[in-house]
């Protein structure tokens, strides 16, 4: 962690087929070795996909998937005295947005799948219907807050 100031946040610009800022950041997110092009090729085949399955509300049902994964509540870790405490902190919504696209791409990439534009579209349609994988670990990190909230009063 920097001791000096806090890291500037980056503006990035919207992706150029929506016009989304959203879209742009899971773009980046989806993005491994340097390959914008290609990330870029399998979101836009994912909306396509599920654009044909639901008559043309792809972004809609990408912008409910995030919005259904991210998460409200999460638990930091909290040294007082000689132990370790699971303290419940609310989650900021650049961090959760951030963290719900992370649980996606990631259980995209584990599904079972012809190709990642289809493992991207069908996380999509779960996580939209408020199943799969990536709402099971929301659901996980809620009830860890939950467990946890007798330490509620370390937060700093």
């Amino acid at each position: 962690m920097a001791r000096r100031r806090r890291a500037d946040k980056r503006e990035i610009l919207p992706d150029p087929k929506f016009q989304s800022l959203k879209v742009a950041k899971f773009i980046n997110n989806l993005m491994s070795r340097g390959k914008k092009s290609t990330s870029e090729g399998i979101f836009y085949d994912a909306i396509d996909i599920i654009d044909q399955r639901t008559k043309g509300r792809g972004l809609e049902i990408f912008e409910k998937a995030v919005r259904n994964v991210q998460p409200m509540l999460e638990v930091k870790s909290r040294r007082v005295g000689g132990s370790t405490y699971q303290v419940p902190v609310e989650v900021r919504q650049d961090r959760g947005q951030a963290l719900a696209t992370r649980w996606i791409i990631s259980y995209a990439k584990a599904r079972a799948g012809k190709n990642m534009a289809d493992k991207l579209a069908g996380e999509f349609m779960a996580a939209a219907n408020g199943e799969g994988s990536s709402i099971k670990k929301r659901e996980d990190t809620h009830k860890m807050a939950e467990a946890n909230k007798a330490f509620a009063h370390f937060r700093w």
